[in-house]
C-alpha cells in the first residue's frame, strides 16, 4: 500500500515538474527573441547600458566585454548564496565572501580600478511556485520518509523470506541506519547548500541524518522489546545515547532534528518497562537531556526546542507524583532545581535583552507551580512533610524571577500558586451565615490537613513575597514601571490572602485583635512601601502603577483590619471615616490612586448596608426613632463622603470626586429615608409590605434631594450633581404615578387616611408632595431643560387634582374611601363642581405666572369636567343635582370664553 502511494507522488511530482519546465523554456525562448531585436535594432536596456559603461571606464582597451557582464553579475551570485544557505551562521559569513570576490573583481587582474557604486536596493524575493516546492522540498521530506521506512520494509521482507535470523538483522538496520547518519554528515561536510531562498527545511543533510536517528530508535527498542537481545539497562543507555546525540548533531543540521532526538529521548523511558523502577535513574538521565538540550538550545536560541524539552521533563515529573506508590521529595526536589537551573544559566544566561518576556520560561513556571501545589495539597503528601517542599519550590521561583528579569512568569506562577493554596484553606469546612433573608449554611471543602504547618508557611511566604515585591518595585521603578507594579502587586496581594485565610480558616471570624493588629502593621508597611517607591520614580513622586498596587493594598489591610477589630456598627461607621484619609492625604501626595481608595472605602460600606441594611442586626438595631444605629451607620458616611468629594475637588479632581459627590448624596437620602421607614414600622426596616405614608416620606425625600443638588450644582457644578438631580426627578415622577396613583392608592387598598381632618394621610401622600414638585419645578426654570419642569409641573397638578377629589371622597365615606364603598348623587356633583372650579383656578395662575404648563392642565381638567358632565352626570344625576351639573358647567364655560376674549383684546390693544 505504502509503496504504491510513494509511487503514484513520484509520478504526479515527475508530469509537474516536466510541464513547468516546459512552459519556462518557452518563456526563454520568448525573452532571448525580444533580447536579439534590441541588440540588431542597436537600443540597449538600461542596466546593461550602465554595465557597460562601467566596463568601459574601469577596464583598459580591449578587455573582453564578458568581464562587465562577470563583475555586474557578482552580487546576484551573492544573494544566490546567501538563499541557500541552511542557518542563520552561514548566512552571515556568505556576504563577506562576496564582498572579498566583488572587491577582487573591481580591482581585475590587469589591475585596473573601478569607482564604487551606489547599491540598488534588493528585489523582493519571488514566492517560489509549485515546481520548485515539489522538486526542492517535498521531494527530499518523501525521501526521507521512504529511506526510513525502506529499512523497516528491508527487515520485513528477511523476516516473511527467512533469509536472515533477528540478529543479523538488527545488524543491518543498525548498519543502515549508521550509513544514513554516516551519509548526511559526508553530504554537509562536503558544503551542501540549499539552492533555493528559504529552503532550510529541505535540507538534505538533516533528512538523512533524521532517516538514520529513527532507524537507530527502532532497531534499539526491537532488541530490546521484540527479541530481548539486550537488558532494560542497556536499551535505555542505547536509546539515551542516539537521543542526546541526536539533539547535538542539530547543531549542524538545524531544530527538527533536534526536536526528533528530544523526542526519542522524552519517550525512551516509557518504552523500557522495569518490574522495579529506579526512579532515581529515570530523573538523573532526564536532566542529563534537559541540560543537553538547554546547552544546543542557548547556542541556537531555539525556543520552541527549550519550551518542548521543558514539557517533557514537567509531564514526567507530574506522572511520577501521581502514580508512584509514594514519591520521594528529594527527587522531586532535585529535577525542580535542576530545570530552574537549566532554565536561569543555560538558557537565559546568552539572552541579550533581559527585560523582554521569555515565554518558554512559562512552561517551567507552570509546572513547578503545579509539582508545588500537589505537594501543598494532596492529603498523603501533606501529611509527610509535603507543603514545607513545596514552599522550597515556591521560593526557588522567586528566587529565578529575580536572578533573571526575563523570567517574570515565574513571579505569576508562584503567586497564583500561593493564592490558589490558601484560597482552598479558606474554604475547608461548614459555613454559617446570617443573612437578612434569613441563615445559610454552605458546606465547603475538606479541612486541610498541614492546618497548623501551613500557618508558619504563610508568614513565611507572606514575609517573602513582601520583601522580594517591594524592594523590586523600588529597584525597577525607573526603569521598568509595569514589571515593578506586577512586583509589587503580588509583594502585597500573598501577604493579604494569607492573612485573610488563615483568619477565616483558624481565628475569630467576628473580632481577632491579633490579626487585626497584623493587619495594621501591613497598613503602615505598606504605606511606607509606597512612599519608597515613589521616591524611587523618574520623576520622583508620580504615584506609578507600583505605587497604585501597593497602597491599594494597604486600603484592603486596612479593611481587613476593621473588619477583624471591630463590630459591625463600628465597621461600618469607621470605613466611612476611612474614606476621608487618602482624601486628606492628596493635600501632599498628587497620587491619581488616593482618589480611588475613598471611593473603594466608599463602595466597601455600600457592601455591608446591602448585605445587612440594619448595620448591627435586626435584634440589636433597637425601636427608638432617629437614635439608633441608622443615624451614625448610614449618616456618618454620607458626611464622611461629603468631605472627601468637597477635599479631591480642590486637589485632584477628576473622576474619584464626582463619584464620592454622587455617593455622598445617595447616602444623603439614605440616611433619612431609613430613619423615616424605621420610625414609621415600629423598628422594622426589613419589612415587604410599605405603606403609603412611608412611600410618602421617600417622595418627598427625593424631591428635597433634587432640589439640594440643583442648589449644590449651582454652587459647584458638577457633572454628577446635574445629571443626579435630573435623575432624582424622573425617578420621583415614576414613583409618584406607579405608588402614590396605582399600587399604594387608597381608592384600591381601602387604607385609613386617618381620623383628623386636614392632617391625614391625604395631606401626607397627595398635598405636601404636590407642593415640593411644585416647588422644584418652580426652583429648576432656567436651571434645567424645559422639560424637566414641565414634567414636575404636570405632576404637581396631577397630584393636587388627586388630593381635592380624594377629600371629598372621604368627606362623604369617612377613613376608608375604597371605589367598593360606592357614589352617591351628591359626591358625584361635587366631583363636577370641584374639577370645573380647580380649572379656573389653574387657569388663572397660569395665566398669572404665564405658565403654558399649568394653562394647558386648567384646559384638560376642565375638559375632563365636561366628559363627565356629559357621559356620567346625565345617566347618573336625577331632579336638580343633574340640572345644577349643567348650569355650572355652561356657566363656566362661557366665563372661560369671555376671560379670554378680554385678554386677547387687551394683548391687541398693547
Amino acid at each position: 500500500m505504502l509503496e504504491s502511494l510513494l509511487g503514484v507522488i513520484a509520478i504526479v511530482a515527475l508530469f509537474i515538474i516536466i510541464s513547468k519546465q516546459q512552459s519556462r523554456l518557452g518563456l526563454l525562448e520568448r525573452e532571448l527573441g525580444a533580447l536579439r531585436s534590441l541588440v540588431l535594432s542597436g537600443a540597449v536596456p538600461a542596466p546593461a547600458a550602465k554595465a557597460a559603461e562601467v566596463s568601459t571606464e574601469t577596464a583598459e582597451p580591449g578587455v573582453p566585454e564578458a568581464l562587465a557582464a562577470a563583475v555586474a553579475d557578482v552580487p546576484a551570485k551573492a544573494e544566490l548564496a546567501i538563499a541557500a544557505a541552511p542557518d542563520a551562521d552561514v548566512a552571515a559569513e556568505l556576504p563577506a565572501a562576496a564582498n572579498a570576490e566583488a572587491e577582487a573583481g573591481e580591482a581585475g587582474p590587469w589591475g585596473g580600478t573601478q569607482a564604487p557604486s551606489t547599491p540598488e536596493p534588493a528585489p523582493a524575493p519571488a514566492r517560489p511556485d509549485i515546481e520548485t516546492a515539489l522538486g526542492t522540498r517535498w521531494a527530499v521530506w518523501v525521501g526521507g520518509l521512504a529511506l526510513a521506512f525502506g529499512g523497516v520494509f528491508l527487515i520485513r521482507y528477511s523476516i516473511e523470506s527467512g533469509l536472515f535470523g533477528p540478529g543479523a538483522r538488527l545488524t543491518m538496520a543498525a548498519l543502515l541506519g549508521l550509513v544514513l547518519v554516516g551519509g548526511g554528515e559526508f553530504i554537509r561536510r562536503t558544503g551542501f547548500r540549499v539552492p533555493i531562498q528559504n529552503g532550510g527545511s529541505a535540507y538534505i543533510p538533516a533528512i538523512l541524518t533524521a532517516a538514520g536517528a529513527f532507524t537507530l530508535f527502532g532497531t534499539i527498542y526491537a532488541a530490546h522489546g521484540l527479541y530481548g537481545f539486550i537488558g532494560a539497562g542497556t536499551a535505555f543507555v542505547l536509546l539515551g545515547i542516539v537521543g542526546v546525540a541526536t539533539i547535538g548533531a542539530a547543531l549542524a543540521h538545524g531544530q527538527p532534528l533536534a526536536g526528533l532526538g528530544l523526542l526519542g529521548a522524552m519517550v525512551t523511558p516509557a518504552l523500557i518497562a522495569s518490574a522495579a523502577p529506579n526512579f532515581w535513574a529515570l530523573f538523573g538521565y532526564l536532566a542529563i537531556v534537559l541540560v543537553a538540550t538547554a546547552a544546543v538550545a542557548r547556542t541556537r536560541r531555539w525556543s520552541l526546542l527549550m519550551g518542548a524539552a521543558f514539557i517533557g521533563t514537567g509531564l514526567w515529573t507530574l506522572l511520577y507524583l501521581a502514580d508512584a506508590p509514594l514519591a520521594d521529595f528529594t527527587i522531586i526536589l532535585f529535577i525542580s532545581a535542576v530545570t530552574l537551573a537549566a532554565l536561569a544559566l543555560l538558557w537565559l544566561g546568552r539572552r541579550d535583552d533581559m527585560t523582554a518576556l521569555d515565554w518558554p520560561s512559562m512552561v517551567p513556571a507552570f509546572f513547578v507551580a503545579v509539582t508545588a501545589m500537589v505537594l501543598f495539597i494532596h492529603p498523603t503528601y501533606a501529611a509527610l512533610g509535603g507543603p514545607l517542599r513545596g514552599t522550597i519550590l515556591l521560593v526557588g521561583l522567586l528566587a529565578v524571577a529575580l536572578y533573571r528579569p526575563a523570567a517574570v512568569s515565574l513571579l505569576f506562577a508562584a503567586g497564583i500558586a500561593t493564592v490558589l493554596v490558601y484560597l482552598r484553606n479558606a474554604l475547608g469546612g461548614t459555613f454559617e451565615l446570617d443573612l437578612p433573608i434569613g441563615g445559610l449554611m454552605v458546606e465547603g471543602l475538606p479541612i486541610e490537613i498541614a492546618g497548623t504547618s501551613l500557618t508558619r508557611i504563610g508568614w513565611l511566604l507572606g514575609l517573602v513575597f513582601a520583601g522580594t515585591g517591594l524592594w523590586s518595585a523600588h529597584r525597577l521603578a525607573a526603569t521598568a514601571p509595569w514589571r515593578a507594579a506586577a512586583w509589587a502587586g503580588w509583594g502585597v496581594a500573598v501577604p493579604l490572602v494569607v492573612l485573610t485565610s488563615l483568619w477565616i480558616a483558624y481565628g475569630n471570624p467576628d473580632r481577632d485583635l491579633l490579626r487585626a493588629l497584623i493587619s495594621a502593621v501591613l497598613v503602615a508597611g505598606f504605606i511606607a512601601g509606597g512612599e519608597w517607591i515613589a521616591r524611587a520614580e523618574q520623576p520622583p513622586l508620580q504615584g506609578g502603577p507600583a505605587v497604585s498596587f501597593v497602597l491599594g493594598g494597604a486600603g484592603v489591610a486596612l479593611l481587613l483590619a476593621l473588619h477583624m477589630g471591630f463590630g459591625s456598627g463600628l465597621t461600618t461607621v469607621l470605613l466611612g471615616l476611612a474614606a476621608v484619609v487618602p482624601a486628606l492625604a492628596t493635600r501632599q501626595r498628587a497620587y491619581p490612586v488616593l482618589g480611588w481608595l475613598s471611593v473603594g472605602a466608599a463602595v466597601a460600606v455600600l457592601a455591608r448596608i446591602a448585605f445587612d441594611p440594619t448595620v448591627v442586626g435586626a435584634d440589636r438595631l433597637g425601636m427608638t426613632p432617629v437614635f439608633n444605629w441608622i443615624l451614625p451607620g448610614y449618616g456618618i458616611p454620607a458626611i464622611a463622603f461629603g468631605f472627601a468629594a468637597w477635599q479631591l475637588a480642590r486637589t485632584t479632581n477628576g473622576r474619584p470626586r464626582l463619584v464620592m459627590e454622587a455617593v455622598a448624596a445617595l447616602f444623603s437620602l439614605l440616611t433619612v429615608a431609613m430613619l423615616v421607614r424605621h420610625a414609621m414600622n415600629g423598628g422594622v426596616i426589613t419589612s415587604d409590605a410599605p405603606t403609603l405614608a412611608e412611600q410618602a416620606i421617600y417622595t418627598l425625600i427625593a424631591l428635597g434631594g433634587g432640589g439640594i443638588l440643583v442648589a449644590l450644582d449651582m454652587r459647584s457644578p458638577s457633572p454628577v450633581l446635574r445629571y443626579g438631580s435630573l435623575a432624582i426627578g424622573v425617578l420621583s415622577v415614576l414613583s409618584v404615578l406607579g405608588q402614590h396613583f396605582l399600587v399604594l392608592n387608597p381608592l384600591f387598598t381601602d387604607e385609613g387616611t386617618g381620623s383628623i381632618p386636614f392632617f391625614n394621610l391625604l395631606f401626607l401622600a397627595y398635598l405636601l408632595p404636590a407642593l415640593a414638585a411644585a416647588a422644584l419645578a418652580y426652583y429648576a426654570r432656567g436651571k434645567r431643560p424645559k422639560w424637566y419642569s414641565a414634567m414636575l409641573a404636570f405632576v404637581a397638578a396631577l397630584l393636587a387634582f388627586a388630593y381635592a377629589t380624594l377629600s371629598v371622597r372621604r368627606l362623604f365615606q369617612g377613613d376608608h374611601i375604597g371605589l367598593w364603598a360606592g357614589l352617591g348623587q351628591v359626591e358625584t356633583y361635587s366631583y363636577s363642581a370641584l374639577w370645573l372650579a380647580m380649572g379656573v383656578g389653574l387657569l388663572v395662575a397660569g395665566v398669572t405666572l404665564k405658565s403654558q404648563v399649568l394653562r394647558i392642565a386648567s384646559a384638560a381638567l376642565i375638559s375632563i369636567a365636561v366628559a363627565k358632565v356629559f357621559l356620567f352626570d346625565m345617566s347618573e344625576l336625577e331632579g336638580v343635582l343633574r340640572a345644577l351639573s349643567f348650569i355650572g358647567l355652561g356657566a363656566v364655560l362661557i366665563g372661560i370664553g369671555l376671560f379670554y376674549q378680554r385678554l386677547l383684546t387687551r394683548a391687541a390693544r398693547s
